[in-house]
């Protein structure tokens, strides 16, 4: 199956520089249809009120950390289905394993390039 790259993907990051670096290297690799979140609480209305192809999403945000945005993700019938990649600067092992408990599809430390970012959007949605 081809991936869409029409699809609306959201990207949360309470850093604006970071939201800013996450929506060119989607661009660069085809993705336009972008939205951006500050943090979990409004990715999660937002995500409520729009259906997304992916979400890309900050761990360490205030109030709403990416971690617990990913668990309400998990637990919303609506939602609970969409992939969802998680970004952080830690690499702790306690944290990836914690992700994938509750559900995510992959995740990328920072920083990563546009070639990290495809590998990663190729082994959750397909080669593209």
């Amino acid at each position: 199956m081809a991936v869409d790259k029409d699809m609306p993907i959201l990207i949360v990051d309470d850093y604006k520089t970071m939201l800013r670096i996450v929506r060119n290297l989607l661009k660069q690799l085809g993705f336009d249809n972008v939205d951006e979140a500050t943090d979990g609480s409004q990715a999660l209305a937002k995500a409520r009120s729009k259906s997304y192809g992916l979400i890309i999403s900050d761990w360490n945000m205030e109030p709403m950390t990416g971690y617990e945005l990913l668990k309400e993700v998990r637990a919303d019938s609506q939602l609970k289905d969409t992939p969802f990649i998680m970004v952080t600067a830690e690499s702790k092992t306690d944290n990836v394993i914690a992700a994938k408990k509750a559900g995510v599809n992959n995740y990328i430390v920072k920083p990563f390039n546009a070639a990290t970012l495809k590998q990663k959007l190729s082994a959750v949605l397909g080669e593209f």
